[in-house]
């Protein structure tokens, strides 16, 4: 079966996107670029909230930029062609790989996991991860966490969690002081 993975970019103190809604902080060194060009390699399909599929929009388009590099490009590569599930209200349509939901979170996954397909079911946004955690359907938290301390906006983990046990399955400190943590959700 297909894991659902949950996988961001977080402060220290446990945020996606700080107070007044900015997110500069996150932006990657070469490094942790590279990490998540080898990462997103092992994803079958993305699910997206709104606000993270409008940022990640750039990315359709972006090998069109004469002055992107070769990661950028690497990236790109990949980002385009991989099927993306966009959950939104306000949205009538989407553009490139993606499809809006015709459902919840947890009937999305339900049938992505019943289709032959290859590759982890990923999410991206801190509001549609909360609703698949309140499913249990989330088999691994992964966060990059960024040396900064932002004080408040959207959690990375829902604060109305229930208690969920997990296993250490992987940490890496990369030269920035970056530290990515995997862990697997015990059952």
């Amino acid at each position: 079966m297909r894991s659902v993975t949950y996988s961001m970019g977080v402060s220290l103190d446990g945020y996606i996107v700080g107070p007044d809604g900015n997110f500069d902080w996150t932006a990657p060194d070469d490094e942790v670029f590279r990490f998540w060009i080898d990462d997103i390699r092992q994803v079958g399909v993305h699910l997206l909230g709104r606000r993270l599929y409008e940022t990640m929009l750039y990315w359709e388009t972006a090998d069109q930029d004469p002055s992107l590099d070769d990661a950028m490009l690497e990236w790109t590569g990949l980002w385009k062609p991989l099927p993306k599930v966009v959950f939104s209200r306000t949205l009538s349509e989407v553009q490139g790989n993606a499809r809006l939901a015709s459902g919840g979170v947890a009937e999305e996954i339900e049938r992505l996991r019943a289709e032959p397909g290859e590759g982890e079911i990923a999410i991206g946004g801190a509001t549609l991860a909360a609703e698949a955690a309140a499913s249990g359907l989330i088999d691994e938290y992964r966060a990059m966490v960024h040396p900064v301390l932002v004080g408040g906006g959207i959690p990375f983990f829902p604060r109305d969690e229930r208690r969920v046990d997990l296993e250490l399955v992987e940490t890496r400190t990369f030269s920035s002081k970056f530290v990515y943590v995997r862990y697997r959700v015990t059952r």
